[in-house]
């Protein structure tokens, strides 16, 4: 455990935080005022990490722009599926030569009407765990139940020609447990209709990377994030972790 870990490394005196042991340490004052790149065993104190919460180290990274942003909250995506929720399926969209459709209201008081669009391959449905669904309509609970079941699930919106994603705040696509959300400065959302060309494929593997390909979108990894501070004698260093 990583947090334990560094809650650990406070309480000692001193810790070693490389492990080049065929190098004599380096005083931090030393490491500062030299040029990089250069490789140290540095001998130091680790004063202060940040976030201090370690869920808080997991952000969105865009490869394209480099921007760095924090992951959405559960609320902030149920709160633009509400949104959504407020516009009703075209019954114009449904059942295209590459998508079958289902469309039931809900028996709750505001009678929700939700549709779910399954993508055919070769005018038949996949089994349920090679399938790619999109919802319109559907709160967070029916979207997870949905994740459980089918390969992807895309929360989608109608417009009067196509059906479209919602807001870049919303991932873009849910497989099992995992969110996929794409860069809003980067992307350029396409329509829906851009998936078929998947669907005609020979085996659709349904690959989040493909699939934010034809839809316009620039992917955002999850990247680690932390910064530490480390101190001796001689003075401080920032050091920043970054990983994928």
């Amino acid at each position: 455990d990583l947090e334990l870990h560094l809650q650990r490394c406070q309480q000692l005196s001193v810790t070693i935080l490389t492990d080049h042991q065929d190098l004599s340490n380096t005083d931090l004052k030393t490491v500062t005022n030299s040029p990089a790149p250069q490789q140290y065993r540095i001998r130091a104190k680790l004063r202060t990490y940040k976030p201090q919460k370690l869920h808080q180290s997991v952000k969105l990274h865009c490869s394209k722009c480099n921007s760095l942003q924090e992951v959405p909250d559960r609320d902030a995506f149920d709160f633009i599926l509400h949104g959504s929720a407020g516009t009703a399926p075209n019954p114009e969209l449904h059942n295209t030569s590459w998508y079958e459709s289902v469309m039931w209201t809900t028996q709750d008081e505001k009678q929700r009407q939700i549709a779910i669009h399954f993508v055919r391959h070769d005018e038949m449905l996949q089994h349920p765990e090679d399938t790619l669904l999109m919802i319109e309509g559907g709160t967070l609970k029916e979207i997870w139940k949905l994740t459980k079941r089918f390969k992807c699930v895309i929360p989608v919106r109608s417009t009067e020609d196509d059906l479209e994603l919602l807001d870049l705040s919303a991932p873009f696509l849910l497989q099992g447990n995992v969110k996929y959300y794409g860069c809003k400065q980067c992307s350029t959302p396409k329509p829906m209709k851009n998936l078929s060309s998947i669907a005609a494929e020979q085996q659709p593997s349904w690959e989040p990377t493909e699939i934010a390909q034809v839809l316009g979108i620039e992917m955002l990894q999850y990247v680690f994030v932390m910064k530490f501070t480390l101190v001796d004698e001689t003075g401080a260093l920032n050091a920043y972790l970054f990983d994928y």
